[in-house]
């Protein structure tokens, strides 16, 4: 009986799907990289803008940046070493998840800081904040260092 159902069309399109399926599975590290280095460019790009000219990077968050709590000169600081250091971990796939984590929160402080932000730039927001909870959520892929690593040495068991 199953052969006869596997021969049907319902089969033959069961069969069909789960091919596509487990095709388009495998190009999800493809993904997972292109969004990776994404992020990491814009992030990176951005973060040496900022050390061109620190004088108008202070004027920035002085004058423009509102960052919540923070002086200016120590947002300054902070959102620039985050700029240039989180974008070299996920470029790598090395503390993935981490540099996913500390860029997803630096995203959203980004809105809300700069209140002047057209509607264009916070789509962009919105697209690289949605790129980056997707590696923060499915991990880097089997294209990375994290995923190297954990093979070699395994993930530590949880208690």
């Amino acid at each position: 009986m199953n052969a006869i159902a596997s021969n049907s069309l319902p089969g033959r399109a069961t069969r069909i799907y789960f091919s596509a399926s487990s095709l388009l599975d495998k190009l999800q590290p493809v993904l997972l990289l292109g969004f990776r280095l994404y992020v990491a460019r814009v992030f990176l790009m951005s973060g040496l803008t900022k050390i061109h000219d620190w004088s108008i990077t202070l004027a920035l968050f002085t004058d423009e940046y509102h960052v919540p709590v923070l002086p200016p000169s120590i947002a300054a600081f902070m959102g620039t070493a985050t700029e240039l250091t989180m974008p070299v971990l996920l470029a790598l796939g090395l503390a993935t998840r981490f540099g996913a984590f500390v860029l997803f929160f630096f995203n959203i402080i980004a809105v809300v800081s700069y209140a002047a932000l057209p509607d264009v730039a916070v789509k962009d927001h919105i697209l690289r904040g949605m790129m980056i909870l997707v590696i923060l959520l499915c991990g880097p892929g089997r294209i990375s260092l994290d995923y190297w690593l954990e093979r070699r040495w395994g993930r530590p068991a949880i208690a």
